[in-house]
């Protein structure tokens, strides 16, 4: 199996995925095609071409932490669960939870979705009606039975809310053991805590929750203007699906060419607002969306402290510096969005 010169085998060594996956049952032919897609800082992705069968192979960071086995295994259980749902999603091919195969990780094969990212990609259909429906097919995501699908024991729902906000507390501060980091310079994060605790709604029905629901982890279709797949399912979970759509609307980028998400179908214009991504997503729920702000600024918060995890990161040599500048940035601006909602 020929190895391109610019993948490592120490990230993908393509002969013993091959070799994995002739004894996992997929066709003996060619592997072909391979380029890196995605630009983001976590997994690693690769798109190819298995026997003229299209896939997308999805393996942890160059540099594991201590849970990116753990999250892919969460990514491959949630996929296969959605087989017979609604809810659009690349289908599941195949896992390898031996470790050795890849030197220590774990990966997976799904098959390739014919869609265009909100991020980069220009958007030619109804940008208007396809971005509504990232909040129709998140409604259709809270909706499915997560028992009945064989999740009933992911996660602790029970509790799910309470949990939140000294988590992502206690997970900021650990940023500090990293070397050389200063600490955060992050604005209101105490008093949106504070906040948060006050205000809390109580715990609604559980179901799946994606965990990083925004514009950059969908697909949109070509033929018509729709979801074609929502991606990127390793901060999947079940708690309170309604985080995920204040995670929408806290990364909504309002026509902002430079947002951290959804920036080429921003620079298109013609989205809805806000307040239509919360009338269609009604539309098809049965979820009480009184508490929607709450949901909103929860997300603000806790998306503030993952993407500052880069910035820590990089001052350890462990991110590149430029991207963990720019999510800082990102990050100071979530909590100034969500200080504005909740008013703090």
């Amino acid at each position: 199996m020929r190895q391109p010169e610019w993948l490592s085998p120490a990230l993908v060594d393509l002969a013993a995925v091959h070799r994995w996956g002739v004894a996992a049952g997929l066709p003996d032919g060619p592997l072909e095609d391979v380029r890196r897609i995605g630009g983001g800082t976590q997994n690693v992705v690769l798109r190819l071409r298995w026997a003229g069968r299209d896939l997308v192979l999805r393996r942890p960071p160059e540099h594991p932490r201590a849970g990116s086995n753990a999250a892919l295994l969460r990514e491959m259980r949630v996929l296969a669960a959605l087989a017979d749902t609604d809810v659009p999603h690349p289908g599941f091919v195949a896992g390898c939870t031996d470790e050795d195969v890849l030197g220590g990780v774990v990966f997976y094969l799904m098959a390739a979705v014919d869609g265009l990212n909100p991020g980069t990609d220009a958007y030619p259909g109804d940008r208007h009606a396809a971005a509504l429906d990232t909040a129709t097919a998140l409604a259709r995501l809270a909706a499915v039975d997560h028992v009945a699908v064989g999740m009933g024991d992911v996660g602790r729902p029970e509790g799910f809310l309470a949990r939140q906000v000294p988590r992502w507390l206690e997970h900021l501060a650990s940023y500090d053991r990293l070397p050389d980091y200063p600490g955060p310079d992050l604005p209101h994060v105490d008093a949106l805590a504070r906040w948060l605790t006050a205000h809390q709604p109580p715990d609604g029905h559980p179901g799946i929750v994606h965990g990083d629901y925004h514009l950059n982890n969908v697909l949109l279709a070509r033929d018509a203007p729709r979801v074609a797949a929502v991606v990127d399912w390793e901060m999947c979970t079940v708690g309170d699906p309604l985080l995920d759509l204040g995670w929408l609307l806290v990364t909504w980028p309002d026509g902002d060419p430079d947002a951290l998400t959804g920036a080429a179908l921003a620079a298109q214009g013609g989205l809805p607002t806000r307040d239509e991504l919360v009338a269609a997503y009604a539309a098809g729920s049965e979820r009480d969306l009184a508490a929607v702000d709450w949901y909103t600024v929860l997300a603000g918060l806790k998306l503030a402290v993952v993407i500052e995890g880069t910035h820590a990161r990089a001052f350890a040599g462990r991110a590149d510096r430029a991207v963990g500048l720019r999510l800082h940035r990102a990050a100071v601006d979530l909590l100034e969005r969500a200080a504005a909602i909740a008013g703090v």
